[in-house]
């Protein structure tokens, strides 16, 4: 994504109608102050986020070609499989409020226990059918950076 984001495109302030419907997740990267980026959930990562008309969200995002179980069943998997598969995957959602240039989701369930309860703020860049959401610092991977999470209209 980096250098993909059009040449002008500026934080404004925005009406909730906006942003309501499902995005498709067309990539998702974090930078640190040192300039390196990287792919969490790797370069093809997949997903969507969708804000409803009545104040919800939820968004749930893998690294494409997810290796399934071996067995079939719901609640099984080994320890690895299981750890494989929490380390590819970010799964969210609440009620969501827009104020200026950003929107705040109010984590009610989540992958990430640690997550349930906080309202994360996520600046937002509309330029047509595309919505770049991006964070404040936060720790990833052990080091403090800026997700920048690119989406495109679903439907």
């Amino acid at each position: 994504m980096s250098g993909a984001w059009p040449v002008g495109a500026e934080a404004i302030e925005m009406q909730r109608s906006e942003i309501i419907g499902t995005w498709r997740l067309l990539s998702y990267e974090v930078r640190a102050s040192d300039g390196s980026v990287s792919f969490p959930l790797g370069r093809d990562a997949v997903g969507f986020i969708t804000y409803t008309e009545d104040g919800f969200m939820s968004v749930s995002m893998m690294t494409s070609g997810r290796r399934s179980y071996a067995d079939g069943d719901f609640r099984g998997g080994t320890d690895e499989e299981k750890l494989a598969a929490a380390d590819s995957y970010v799964s969210y959602c609440g009620r969501y409020e827009v104020q200026g240039d950003s929107v705040l989701h109010h984590v009610e369930v989540a992958f990430f226990p640690n997550r349930v309860g906080t309202s994360p703020r996520r600046f937002v860049q509309l330029e047509g059918d595309r919505l770049l959401l991006t964070t404040p610092l936060m720790l990833i991977a052990g080091k403090e950076q800026v997700g920048h999470i690119l989406w495109g209209r679903a439907g």
